[in-house]
């Protein structure tokens, strides 16, 4: 279980899915950012905001908001604000038709990984490069994972090894978040899974918790090491107590296997989140 729930983060998925929010998720939010997208407001709009979740406002890497409300502000600052504002409001909204209804990436084809590279390649190159340091607090939260291009395999092991999956064992891939906190270093991978079982037996609902610590490598790249995996039952076996899984000694782990990984973070701002992994693969996150 624990390589399983590991091998989502980690590489592309044989599953079959079901993720009936993210059609809300992208029509409920690409529709309240034009209207009411009002950069002229002391008070920022919020970008993307989750039914019952924690909601962040739009922000700016290279000049602050303040530009509006500062009389010293030359107006040229404030025009560049502003257009850079609306242009990356508009490449949002490109991304998230790139990846909407890819079921996360696992339906995408090689025309449609084009595409959702070319539109956060287009949000990149206009947010200018990340410094952590400065924006490690945006960092801070818990993630919901939209897209990511390493899913469109549709192979559990990929370019890392992994169990197979889809044959002995059905497993349907609920929704996945990464939950950071910026004190404690800890950075959790949440992966929320339906088993399959044998008629008529109902399907075992499990959220798999891989815990990791992390740090910060150079501006903009992460090192998460991993340290244990919690596997609680939910649905109507969620009275059962948790199976935590530890980390494998390191004489014993396979040297496929080393524990640990990084990504760089190549977009960020208080509600979306950009990065590609040390193989290549591109991941898209909101706020949830």
């Amino acid at each position: 279980m624990a390589a399983l729930a590991s091998s989502v983060l980690q590489s592309p998925l044989q599953i079959r899915t079901s993720d009936s929010s993210f059609g809300s998720l992208f029509s409920s939010r690409i529709h309240r950012i034009a209207p009411s997208f009002n950069l002229k407001c002391s008070r920022r709009q919020s970008l993307f905001s989750g039914d019952g979740g924690s909601r962040r406002n739009l922000s700016l890497k290279s000049v602050s908001a303040d530009v509006y409300s500062d009389p010293s502000s030359p107006p040229s600052v404030v025009d560049e604000y502003k257009a850079k504002s609306e242009l990356l409001a508009s490449l949002k909204i490109k991304l998230l038709s790139a990846v909407s209804g890819l079921n996360r990436g696992l339906a995408a084809n090689e025309d449609d990984l084009q595409k959702a590279d070319e539109a956060a390649k287009e949000i990149e190159a206009v947010g200018g490069p990340v410094d952590l340091s400065a924006d490690l607090d945006k960092l801070q939260g818990r993630w919901k994972l939209i897209y990511s291009s390493a899913f469109s395999s549709r192979t559990l092991g990929g370019s890392r090894p992994g169990p197979p999956t889809g044959r002995l064992l059905p497993i349907t891939l609920g929704q996945v978040f990464q939950r950071i906190d910026i004190i404690s270093k800890d950075f959790d991978n949440i992966v929320e899974l339906e088993l399959g079982a044998p008629w008529p037996l109902p399907p075992a609902e499990v959220t798999a918790t891989l815990a990791h610590k992390f740090e910060i490598i150079g501006s903009a790249k992460i090192k998460i090491t991993f340290e244990k995996t919690t596997v609680k039952t939910t649905g109507n076996l969620s009275q059962l107590p948790p199976l935590e899984v530890p980390r494998i000694p390191d004489a014993l782990r396979p040297p496929s296997n080393t524990g640990s990984g990084d990504f760089e973070v190549t977009y960020l701002d208080n509600d979306t989140r950009i990065t590609r992994g040390d193989r290549g693969e591109l991941r898209v996150f909101v706020i949830s």
